[in-house]
This record gives structure tokens, sequence and C-alpha cells, in this order.
């Protein structure tokens, strides 16, 4: 049963990431290339933590924190570039 789940789950996360590439390379603007990449961020986050979760460990915690928090100050910092680039 967990295997199966194992495998349902690496199949949504992978397309939730392939989905996420898409929309980074088309664009159409800056911050859509932002969100797509904050997304695919969230997916790599979601995918350690499942891989935690499915292994039983929580060796993988710190990667989670970093991913995290790159995830938010790259975020905070582009969108912070954006909006002094429009004024």
């Amino acid at each position: 049963m967990i295997t199966f789940l194992a495998v349902v789950l690496t199949a949504l996360l992978s397309m939730t990431a392939l989905l996420a590439l898409i929309r980074l390379y088309r664009g159409p603007s800056l911050l859509d290339r932002v969100i797509a990449a904050d997304m695919l961020l969230a997916t790599m986050v979601g995918a350690v933590g499942a891989e935690a979760a499915v292994n039983r460990h929580a060796t993988t915690l710190p990667v989670l924190v970093v991913l995290s928090l790159l995830g938010f100050v790259g975020s905070v910092s582009l969108v912070r570039f954006a909006v002094r680039e429009q004024a």
C-alpha cells in the first residue's frame, strides 16, 4: 500500500514540477517566472518532505529549512526588485 502511495505521490510531484518548468520557460512576464520558480521550490520541499515521511526519518529537516528560507528570501527580493523597477 505504501509503495502505491509513493508512486502516486511521485507522479503528482513530477507533474507539478513539469508544469512549473513550462511556466518558467514561457513566462511571459518576470513575475510569472518568479511565481513558477517559487512553485518549483515548493514542489522540491514537498518531495523532500514526502521522502522523509515515507522512509520515516528526520535527517532531511535541515534541507527543508534551507529550501524554505531560500524560497522566501528569493521571492521577496525579486518582488522588491520588480516593484522598484515599475516605479
